[in-house]
C-alpha cells in the first residue's frame, strides 16, 4: 500500500473546508494558541518550554494552511 503524500491543501480541507473543521482549528487556537513565556526561573522556563512545544504544532498546522492560500509567511532575519 502507497501513502499519500500529506500536502498544504490537506491541512486547507480538513481544518477550513470540512464540517467542524473550522471549530476544531479554533479549540486547538484556544487552547495551545496563549503565549508561550511564563516568568518564575527554572519552574517558568520548563513551562515556556512545554508551551513552546504545544504551540509549534499549531503554528505547523497554520503554516500549511498559509501555504495552500498561497501566503508566505517566513520571515527572514
Amino acid at each position: 500500500m502507497t501513502t499519500k503524500q500529506v500536502t498544504p491543501e490537506d491541512y486547507k480541507r480538513i481544518f477550513e473546508e470540512m464540517p467542524g473543521g473550522p471549530q476544531v482549528l479554533e479549540e486547538l487556537t484556544r487552547r495551545f494558541g496563549r503565549a508561550a513565556y511564563v516568568p518564575g526561573g527554572p519552574e517558568g522556563d520548563r513551562e515556556t518550554c512545554y508551551r513552546a512545544g504545544q504551540r509549534s504544532v499549531l503554528d505547523f498546522i497554520l503554516g500549511q494552511i498559509n501555504k495552500a492560500d498561497g501566503v508566505n509567511d517566513d520571515v527572514e532575519a
